[in-house]
């Protein structure tokens, strides 16, 4: 039981590290970190899930929320409109998961491996869940922060569907959400036509 605990307590700490690691969003002048972003899509599924029809199960969600961004601790946050950082991004997630949740005992690193999995599929109606409040969340940092970030890759509402039409096509409460977002980008000139 002590090892089991130790390497408990050994992977929170692992986990702390998730604050150091800087998304493309800025928030109060500086960078978010990937756990205040994790922080902030689990008050996002909290206070949507009741909005949606069927209600997805809030506590699986809420796991993979907080187990989905872990990976960023050695893989690094790639940014969705980072070309050259998506061509590798799944091999590094995929390698930084196994060492990640290999630090675990047995039974938790595949409880998470599942988790992490689970999301990245997208294949049950909890996961794209989950992406929703994943997607809008980070749209929303954007579009608060005045967007510096796309503004330097030129942006277009084009390319930004590309990554926002998952989250869109999960309708209400999505779906009008990220389009008052899209609306208000456009009148501010954060995204090209």
């Amino acid at each position: 039981m002590a090892d089991r605990l130790a390497a408990i307590q050994g992977f929170l700490n692992l986990c702390d590290r998730l604050k150091h690691v800087h998304r493309a969003a800025r928030t109060q002048g500086r960078l978010e970190n990937s756990a205040e972003h994790a922080w902030h899509v689990a008050m996002i599924a909290v206070l949507l899930a009741e909005e949606v029809d069927p209600r997805p199960d809030l506590a699986r969600v809420l796991s993979m929320i907080a187990v989905h961004d872990v990976i960023e601790i050695e893989a690094g946050d790639t940014f969705a409109f980072d070309e050259a950082g998506l061509l590798t991004q799944q091999a590094r997630e995929q390698a930084a998961a196994a060492r990640i949740f290999g630090t675990l005992p047995p039974d938790l690193a595949a409880r998470l491996s599942i988790l992490w999995a689970e999301f990245e599929a997208q294949d049950t109606p909890d996961a794209r869940f989950a992406m929703g409040c994943d997607r809008l969340q980070g749209f929303a940092q954007q579009v608060d922060c005045g967007a510096p970030a796309w503004k330097e890759v030129g942006l277009t509402r084009a390319r930004s569907l590309k990554r926002m039409q998952p989250a869109l096509d999960l309708g209400p409460p999505f779906a009008p959400m990220i389009e008052a977002l899209y609306t208000r980008a456009m009148e501010e000139g954060l995204l090209r036509p």
